[in-house]
């Protein structure tokens, strides 16, 4: 009897071992990897550095991160996710078969089931890199999910009633905007302008203005700390240090909010245009119910300064943002996770497996 009853004790613990869900939003600036019945359990920049003598991983995330531009020649640290896709296939595999080591190891999850959060623009050929480097990583099977539908269950929203519901998932590499109803999506846009390149055009209005060269990472720091789509009730200002364009000299400078946002306006200008071209499309059903419902923003892109306001002032249509907006995608997969069974339909069930 006591045999049978530890027996028994031993296959539930290798049904919990092998059953183990894992939530991915693979983002351009950011992995999230949430667990069924845990949340979140890691957040990483999608960086990763390899040693290209030998092809071994010497960092991912935050430490690869703090490598970007300050490599020898044996060491290659990049983000091989651009755009929101796979751009360097090998690259990409080798920081999420670390990324996933790790966290099986600490969870014991085993061999997962895994959710990816992927842009709506997605190709066949796209997605089928994706699901290769997450089985490639140890994933015992992969489902995909279009990036603005996580992210409108991520903030909360209904996304199976028929009501219009209108998510805008503003990433690194891109702006995902959506009307969902029913479990679908009804009418979208999806455009390679983000937080990368806001960033990017931060860098060229330095330089153009103020004959000084930034980089990547401190045009992300002038984005968050001074970024905002309309002026500030009170202007806030920043001293940063570049190299001089004439001297080649390192230079100091204070900038201003202001100069901030004249320098966002051309991409925080497409992102309004393309909700609104989205909005143009959109059945007439479904454009009331998105004015009594609301546009709701999420992504890293939400957080700028003043982007509802400008939303909605362009629209007339009153505009949130979700609550916990970097990580609507996560949180989205990881409900998925937790009622695969009715929210299974939503998936772009082209399943891949192990």
């Amino acid at each position: 009897m006591k045999v049978f009853f530890q027996e028994g004790i031993l296959k539930m613990k290798l049904l919990d071992f092998s059953s183990k869900d894992i939530g991915i939003d693979l983002g351009t600036a950011n992995i999230l990897i949430t667990l069924k019945g845990k949340g979140i359990i890691l957040r990483e920049p999608s960086v990763v550095a390899i040693d290209q003598i030998t092809s071994d991983i010497v960092a991912t995330g935050v430490e690869a991160k703090e490598m970007l531009g300050r490599t020898p020649e044996s060491i290659r640290a990049v983000r091989p996710l651009k755009e929101g896709v796979i751009a360097d296939l090998t690259s990409t595999g080798l920081m999420l078969k670390n990324m996933l080591r790790k966290v099986c190891q600490k969870y014991n999850a085993g061999k997962p089931r895994v959710v990816v959060g992927v842009p709506s623009g997605i190709t066949e050929v796209e997605e089928r890199a994706v699901q290769d480097a997450f089985l490639q990583a140890g994933a015992k099977e992969v489902h995909l999910v279009d990036e603005p539908m996580a992210s409108a269950i991520g903030a909360g929203l209904n996304v199976l009633e028929p009501s219009g519901k209108m998510i805008i998932d503003i990433g690194g590499g891109t702006t995902e905007v959506a009307v969902i109803s029913l479990g679908g999506i009804v009418a979208r846009t999806s455009i390679k302008v983000a937080g990368d390149a806001i960033d990017e055009a931060i860098i060229a209005y330095l330089k153009r203005k103020e004959n000084i060269v930034i980089g990547q990472a401190q045009a992300e720091n002038l984005k968050i700390e001074l970024g905002c789509a309309m002026p500030l009730v009170t202007e806030i200002t920043k001293e940063i240090r570049g190299r001089d364009i004439d001297s080649g000299l390192p230079r100091n400078l204070e900038i201003s909010s202001k100069q901030i946002e004249e320098a966002m306006q051309k991409p925080i200008n497409d992102i309004v245009e393309a909700i609104i071209n989205t909005l143009s499309i959109t059945p007439p059903e479904l454009s009331s119910d998105i004015m009594e419902n609301g546009i709701y923003l999420s992504g890293g892109g939400a957080l700028i300064r003043n982007l509802d306001n400008l939303v909605a002032q362009k629209t007339g249509v009153k505009t949130y943002i979700a609550d916990s907006p970097l990580e609507c995608v996560a949180i989205g997969t990881g409900k998925i996770l937790e009622n695969f069974d009715k929210l299974k339909k939503i998936l772009l069930d082209r399943k891949h497996t192990n």
